[in-house]
């Protein structure tokens, strides 16, 4: 008796935190499809291990919405990073199986996290790889691939992606690195920023390393040959709507 009613309360206590999990990451989700990411959880972390490393906490951030990044710059991630982007809902299965198959003679494994999961574990979950990190990181991207638009999840990816030591987001970075803002970044600019994401702490945009440089030339090349982001039709949908609204309040 007393043990039924123990796996009773555990039970009962499993699903009110299974509720509240589901209920609180929903609304979560929903809330950033509006509101700007102004902290996340690699912010934090990366601040703590600087406490923990004697060195002063830097944390340099400023969100900025997508129409004051260079149009550049979602065109140089999604040539560095995640070339159909636009296209798959949040999973890229192509470069899945491509990373599956080569990895079985690979001594470095490689990935093929798209922006979208890049987007779904800065800004909900911690750095550190796991089979555990990786299930919560199928479920937020799962998420908001269906409450975000593509722009929205761009958005975000470029105001909370690390992107230096204590840097974050397109515009502390085009003011330290390039002393400009994030609108005024140019294509080179943006193409060299994109070839140190793999490894921001590592790599130097504003002082590249002849592996960087040769990685700009070939983004450079790439965003080319890939679809423009956003496309030219939602962005005239979107100005023309910007008229009509404008032309109301006058």
């Amino acid at each position: 008796m007393h043990r039924q009613l123990l796996i009773k309360k555990l039970l009962r206590y499993t699903r009110n935190l299974l509720i509240f999990f589901f209920a609180s990451t929903l609304l979560t989700v929903i809330i950033y499809r509006f509101m700007p990411v102004y902290i996340t959880p690699l912010m934090v972390i990366r601040s703590v291990q600087q406490i923990f490393s004697g060195d002063k906490p830097t944390w340099k951030h400023t969100w900025v919405s997508f129409d004051k990044i260079s149009p550049n710059l979602p065109m140089a991630v999604i040539a560095s990073e995640d070339n159909r982007f636009a296209e798959h809902n949040g999973f890229d299965f192509v470069e899945i199986r491509k990373a599956m198959k080569e990895n079985k003679t690979r001594k470095r494994k490689r990935g093929a996290s798209t922006i979208s999961q890049q987007t779904a574990k800065n800004v909900f979950l911690w750095p550190k790889s796991s089979w555990v990190r990786k299930g919560f990181e199928v479920y937020f991207t799962f998420l908001i691939e269906l409450f975000w638009s593509k722009e929205r999840i761009m958005e975000v990816y470029l105001n909370s992606i690390e992107m230096g030591n204590g840097i974050y987001g397109a515009q502390a970075t085009a003011q330290i690195k390039f002393g400009t803002t994030a609108a005024k970044l140019t294509r080179g600019q943006c193409a060299l920023i994109a070839a140190t994401l793999p490894n921001p702490i590592r790599f130097n945009s504003a002082k590249p390393s002849p592996y960087i440089l040769k990685r700009q030339k070939q983004i450079l090349r790439l965003m080319n040959l890939v679809p423009k982001f956003p496309p030219e039709e939602k962005t005239i949908r979107k100005q023309q709507g910007k008229n009509k609204k404008t032309k109301k309040e006058q």
